[in-house]
C-alpha cells in the first residue's frame, strides 16, 4: 500500500514539472559560452540582484543543457568554487 501511495505521489509530482519544447528555443538564446559567463560572474551579480530588479543571475530563456553546463563550469571551475590554494 506504501509503494502505491509513493508511486501515485511521484507521478502527481512529475506532472507539475515544467516543460519546454525545442522549437521554443530562439536561434539566439544564450549558449555555452554566455553560461560560463555568466557562472563566472554569479557573486556579483547575485550581490546586485538584490538591490536592482532588472539584473538577474541565471539567463531565461536559455538554449538549455548546454547553458546550464557552462553555467556549472563557471562557477565551479573559475568562479567561486576555484580554489588557488592547496589543502592539506
Amino acid at each position: 500500500m506504501k509503494r502505491l501511495a509513493v508511486i501515485i505521489a511521484a507521478l502527481a509530482l512529475a506532472a507539475c514539472v515544467a516543460t519546454e519544447s525545442a522549437n521554443a528555443v530562439q536561434p539566439n538564446a544564450p549558449g555555452f559560452l554566455l553560461g560560463v559567463w555568466h557562472g563566472f560572474i554569479f557573486p556579483v551579480s547575485f550581490i546586485l540582484s538584490l538591490f536592482v530588479d532588472k539584473i538577474d543571475v541565471y539567463a531565461v530563456p536559455n538554449n538549455g543543457h548546454f547553458y546550464d553546463f557552462g553555467y556549472f563550469v563557471g562557477i565551479c571551475f573559475l568562479g567561486v568554487g576555484a580554489r588557488s590554494s592547496k589543502r592539506r
